[in-house]
C-alpha cells in the first residue's frame, strides 16, 4: 500500500469516526480535535512508519522562555508514552511517531496517540505554568 492509498484509508476510518479530514499539499491528512489542528503522517520511504503530529501549540517569545520550554518538553516527553515535545524555530510541537504493521492497526491505536499527545501537552503546560 502506497502513501497515498494509506491516506485513503486513514482518511475514510477518520470520517467514520466523526472527523472532517482534509489532505494537505504535501499529502498529509489534517482534521481538528477539539477545536485544535492535528496531522496524521505516513511516510512514503518507511510503510511501518506513521506519526500524529500537534504543532504550534506553544509559541516562544524570548531566549529565557525557550529554557523554560526547552526544560518543559523534556519532562513531558520523559513523562508520557510514547510521545515527544520539542521546539521547531519559535514554537513548540508535539508528535507521536509509531511503527505499525498495517493501516488498520494504525486505525486502533490512533485514539490512544492521541490521548499521549493530549497528556504530553498538559503536562508541558502545567510545566510552563507552575
Amino acid at each position: 500500500m502506497d502513501k497515498e492509498e494509506k491516506v485513503r484509508a486513514f482518511s475514510d476510518f477518520l470520517r467514520q469516526e466523526g472527523y472532517v479530514p482534509t489532505v494537505d499539499e504535501d499529502g498529509d491528512i489534517r482534521l481538528k480535535i477539539q477545536g485544535r489542528t492535528y496531522y496524521v503522517i505516513f511516510d512514503d520511504k518507511d510503510e511501518l512508519f506513521f506519526r500524529v503530529i500537534f504543532p504550534n501549540f506553544w509559541g516562544i517569545e524570548s531566549d529565557d522562555e525557550r529554557i523554560k520550554v526547552e526544560r518543559a518538553a523534556l519532562k513531558a516527553t520523559a513523562e508520557t508514552k510514547v510521545a515527544k515535545v520539542f521546539t521547531v524555530r519559535e514554537n513548540t510541537w508535539a508528535t507521536v511517531e509509531i511503527f505499525s504493521s498495517s493501516v488498520d492497526n494504525a486505525q486502533k491505536i490512533f485514539s490512544r496517540s492521541v490521548s499521549a499527545l493530549q497528556t504530553a501537552v498538559r503536562t508541558f503546560a502545567d510545566e510552563m505554568n507552575g
